[in-house]
C-alpha cells in the first residue's frame, strides 16, 4: 500500500493560506509557520504528520500527497476542517 510522509498547516481562510505561502515561498521556516499558526495539534510538531497510508486522510489531502510533487509547499487546500498548506516530504508506491 502507498505511503507517505508530509507535513501542513492548517488555517481558517484561504487568505491566510496564501498569506502562509508567500512567506514560505520567500525563504520562511515551514515548521516555525506551523507551530506559530496551524490550529492542528500536529502544529506544535512544526506541522509533521508523520508517515501515512494512502486512504487514511481526507480526499483532497490525499489526491495532493499522492499525485504531486515533493519538497514544495502545495495549497491552499480546502477541506472540511479548513484550508492547508501540504509539504510531502517522502512517499513509498
Amino acid at each position: 500500500m502507498p505511503s507517505a510522509h508530509a507535513r501542513h498547516i492548517l488555517v481558517d481562510s484561504e487568505e491566510k493560506c496564501e498569506e502562509l505561502k508567500s512567506k514560505i515561498e520567500s525563504g520562511a521556516d515551514f515548521a516555525v509557520l506551523a507551530r506559530e499558526h496551524s490550529q492542528c495539534p500536529s502544529g506544535r510538531r512544526g506541522g509533521d504528520l508523520g508517515e501515512f497510508n494512502q486512504g487514511q486522510m481526507v480526499k483532497e489531502f490525499d489526491d495532493i500527497v499522492f499525485q504531486k510533487e515533493l519538497g514544495i509547499t502545495h495549497g491552499p487546500v480546502k477541506t472540511q476542517f479548513g484550508y492547508h498548506l501540504i509539504e510531502i516530504l517522502s512517499r513509498n508506491d
